[in-house]
């Protein structure tokens, strides 16, 4: 098994405004994740049944139900699934969908379990279809169906597994199989967060680490954050490199904006990029609507990064519209940007 292989981000791509995690993230996201709901800021629906999960299983002794995470990349699917085992009060195993090559590597996970333990597989949307074949029966009766020998003396055992909880998270909650989706009893989705949720990220994030900051400096900081408390914790790393150096340490609102504009990042939390792809679809191409592969080209950047990326914020934000003739950008764009809609 190839564990490297959990390193390696669905796009290559190193965007101050990226929700996927890069090397820098994994350095400092450890020690800034909160280890209990109540610790854990925003998603208060999601909280509350979760924490009416945990408290039923608890109290019939029994594991949690089999857990779906799914949302954008950035809010927090991880750090839910290592607080899920703490509530529980049992450990957690982590590996990823890419690393999981063949039923064998699954096999020695689950025969490894120990009772009541958490699997948390991330990107689980990318498992093979026949590694999901050794999964079903695991997750549905606790056993793995395996095939002993070759030909006609091939044989078929069942060996039992420890009751465990699987905590699966993904970006793509659509390219699931029905069969494996419906093997979930608890589906949680995880969605933006709010500035004010934000801004109690940053807080929190620059107490653990240290960092001197004004409240009006975290709110600046959450403002330009795009919902994502993943770019909100490297946009904070970032300001304390300016503030440290031209600002005494202290991160204060004007410090947090003229390090965020060196950084290109607008006060809507638009960087070059995302300017760059609205300005083009305007600019060449009349409004739209246009092709995600012609604004691909255009921009020199894959067109699934655009798609996983940079879209969801700018239509999240009414920047953008998808539609089925291709992408069309909205009032807002031209007024952010500064231009006049012809006609």
């Amino acid at each position: 098994m190839d564990f490297k292989k959990i390193q390696q981000p669905l796009h290559d791509d190193s965007s101050t405004l990226s929700p996927v995690c890069q090397q820098d993230d994994k350095i400092n996201e450890n020690g800034l994740r909160p280890r209990s709901l109540s610790e854990y800021v925003g998603q208060e629906d999601l909280k509350r049944g979760l924490s009416l999960f945990i408290k039923a299983a608890k109290q019939r002794n029994e594991p949690l139900d089999h857990c779906l995470l799914h949302g954008h990349p950035g809010l927090g699917k991880t750090t839910l699934a290592h607080i899920i085992a703490r509530e529980l009060g049992v450990g957690i195993r982590c590996t990823s969908g890419p690393v999981i090559e063949r039923p064998g590597d699954l096999a020695a996970i689950l025969t490894n379990l120990q009772p009541g333990e958490v699997l948390f597989i991330d990107e689980i949307h990318r498992l093979s279809p026949s590694v999901e074949e050794i999964l079903y029966p695991a997750m549905e009766d606790f056993q793995l169906d395996l095939i002993i020998g070759q030909g006609p003396s091939a044989r078929t055992i069942k060996i039992d597994l420890p009751r465990f909880t699987m905590v699966g998270a993904t970006t793509r909650a659509g390219l699931l199989s029905p069969p494996l989706r419906d093997r979930f009893g608890v589906l949680l989705r995880v969605d933006f967060y709010t500035v004010g949720q934000l801004k109690e990220i940053v807080t929190r994030s620059a107490s653990v680490l240290g960092i001197k900051i004004e409240d009006e400096g975290a709110k600046e900081i959450a403002r330009r954050s795009r919902g994502t408390p993943r770019i909100a914790n490297r946009l904070l790393r970032r300001v304390r490199d300016y503030a440290e150096v031209e600002a005494r340490g202290i991160i204060t609102r004007n410090v947090a904006d003229r390090a965020l504009r060196m950084l290109e990042v607008d006060e809507k939390g638009l960087d070059r990029m995302d300017r760059q792809i609205l300005s083009i679809i305007i600019e060449r191409f009349g409004g739209g609507p246009v092709g995600l592969d012609t604004i691909a080209v255009s921009v020199g950047e894959e067109s699934n990064t655009i798609e996983e990326v940079y879209e969801p914020f700018l239509v999240q934000e009414g920047f953008l519209h998808r539609t089925p003739r291709g992408r069309m950008a909205t009032d807002k764009a031209y007024q952010h940007l500064g231009l006049k809609r012809e006609g």
